[in-house]
């Protein structure tokens, strides 16, 4: 016993040793390194516009608090590393989140319980969102497959009354009483097309990975898509991009909301009011699709109205182009679809549609033009879709038009790599360095370690034992600027051990620009 004990206080002697010595800035050479591990970043590959969801589509009974919610996303690219955002940003109280899952989803409520896994939140397994507020799950590992369906469940504590979600899920959630949150079939539950809480799925990709988003109305959200089927447009969209060797590494992240408008607050925040946090701030966004306005122009009163709104649309579509050049990214305009013999329809509205139409076409402050009236009109009455595209409403294109929307959309838009001078980390900037605990921790054989840089820096980051010797070098060279992570093995290491490291606790200390910061890992075989 006195000699286990003179161990311990022997390891906790030379850890303090190693972080003080560590505290210092050590010389670091600025040569070739072979690294051990290719860094990656994250990258949005899932993502809905959160809202206050209307009084009919809020949770059926008996409601979210206290039980449990099983709800199915359909991912655009894959990873093996994962973290979840949870939104709470419409309500007036806070939302606790006693247990959250996350499981290859078998369809019908059902997971596939050898892939579940339980999300952590600064390594608690409970987390109360704060009103107003979103949060981020901590990093984990988990094998996700490109155009997948993951099923993400959560035992509620209390909730709020007025609920964040997303009202178009067009996907059934499953809903049991009680704490149910590892069970493997749903049957018999209480089901429901919205979503709630959940917002945005990140993944951990190579630096060839970028995504899309893209901003609508209904028409995005997937109105006259199929239920469960996964074939709005942007769905078939990522289909298409997975396809294409050249731009497999493409997201697509679907920002649109039914009964949005551009201008005001119609259905959800008005599009020009949250552009920034469901496109801007989206993790590895390079491009933008717009394809919206069209529950402006059928909202507007009058000649002069309807006028009038056209002009603004046109204002507001150059502010949302100017901030997203600003920020290094590619804006696409898309042109809005015919709605000829529609509710909307009138003589007035439908001038309103042509003056943006060619405005979109001809301006000249789009990065590219995707033409979807051309592609869906019908050419015996181009007021008006294609009847073979049309649900029946005239306004809303149904699962054939979403699939021609989607084939209407040069897939060169997306390729090029990254020699566009692109700043894919906008939306991970921070106002300070900062370097993340390792997740999971302890580990075998891998770890995730994530920092964040507020400037471009010359940077390194290594593991080191408790005798401060080097075991590998995970970064030394130029990052720019961002939110960065990377997977580590602990089988490879400096000199190339066939077994890896041994057990024990280990160090990782990253520098930058005079920051330095140390934490400890613990590898447990």
């Amino acid at each position: 016993m006195k000699k286990l004990k003179l161990v311990i206080q022997v390891i906790l002697l030379l850890s303090i040793l190693f972080v003080n010595a560590f505290a210092q800035n050590k010389q670091t050479d600025n040569g070739k390194r072979n690294h051990t591990t290719t860094a990656s970043k994250w990258v949005a590959t899932w993502s809905t516009a959160p809202q206050l969801v209307e009084p009919g589509n809020n949770p059926p009974s008996p409601g979210l608090s206290n039980n449990t919610l099983r709800q199915v996303v359909h991912v655009s690219i894959g990873g093996d590393s994962v973290r979840v955002r949870f939104s709470n940003e419409f309500s007036n109280s806070p939302v606790t989140l006693n247990s959250v899952h996350i499981a290859v989803s078998q369809g019908n409520g059902t997971i596939d319980t050898t892939t579940d896994k339980a999300l952590y939140f600064t390594g608690k397994p409970d987390i109360t969102i704060a009103p107003g507020t979103a949060m981020t799950s901590d990093p984990f590992q988990f094998d996700l497959e490109p155009l997948s369906d993951a099923a993400i469940t959560i035992y509620f504590g209390s909730t709020s009354p007025d609920v964040t979600g997303h009202p178009g899920s067009r996907t059934t959630s499953y809903l049991l009483v009680g704490n149910e949150v590892s069970r493997a079939d749903f049957s018999g539950a209480v089901t429901t097309d919205h979503w709630y809480s959940i917002n945005t799925l990140d993944v951990l990709a190579p630096e060839s990975a970028y995504a899309v988003a893209v901003l609508g109305n209904s028409i995005t959200d997937g109105r006259g898509s199929g239920t469960n089927k996964q074939n709005r447009w942007p769905d078939e969209l990522a289909r298409r991009l997975q396809g294409n060797p050249d731009t497999r590494q493409v997201a697509v992240l679907n920002e649109g909301i039914g009964g949005n408008c551009v201008l005001r607050a119609c259905l959800g925040p008005s599009a020009l009011s949250r552009f920034e946090r469901d496109v801007l701030h989206q993790h590895g966004v390079k491009w933008v699709i717009l394809l919206e306005g069209i529950n402006d122009i059928g909202g507007a009163s009058g000649s002069q109205g309807s006028a009038n709104v056209a002009q603004d649309l046109i204002s507001a579509f150059g502010q949302m182009i100017d901030s997203a050049h600003a920020r290094g990214l590619r804006v696409y305009g898309a042109t809005l679809l015919p709605f000829g013999g529609s509710f909307y329809d009138s003589p007035d509205h439908q001038q309103a549609w042509q003056t943006v139409n060619d405005w979109i076409r001809n301006s000249g402050r789009f990065d590219a033009v995707v033409d979807l009236d051309s592609a869906l009109h019908d050419p015996a009455n181009p007021t008006k879709l294609l009847p073979a595209a049309d649900t029946g409403d005239h306004l809303h294109p149904n699962e054939t038009g979403h699939r021609m929307m989607a084939e209407a959309v040069d897939l060169t838009l997306f390729s090029g790599g990254t020699s566009t001078g692109i700043n894919e980390n906008y939306g991970n900037q921070r106002n300070a360095f900062s370097l993340s605990q390792n997740y999971p921790n302890p580990f075998n054989p891998t770890t995730v370690i994530s920092y964040q840089l507020p400037v471009d820096s010359w940077t390194t980051l290594g593991v080191y034992d408790l005798l401060g010797r080097e075991v590998s070098v995970l970064v030394d060279n130029e990052v720019r600027a961002g939110s960065h992570g990377l997977q580590w093995d602990a089988r490879q290491t400096n000199g190339g051990q066939a077994s890896g490291l041994p057990s024990g606790v280990y160090f990782y200390r990253l520098t930058a620009k005079g920051f330095v910061e140390t934490k400890k890992l613990v590898l447990l075989k």
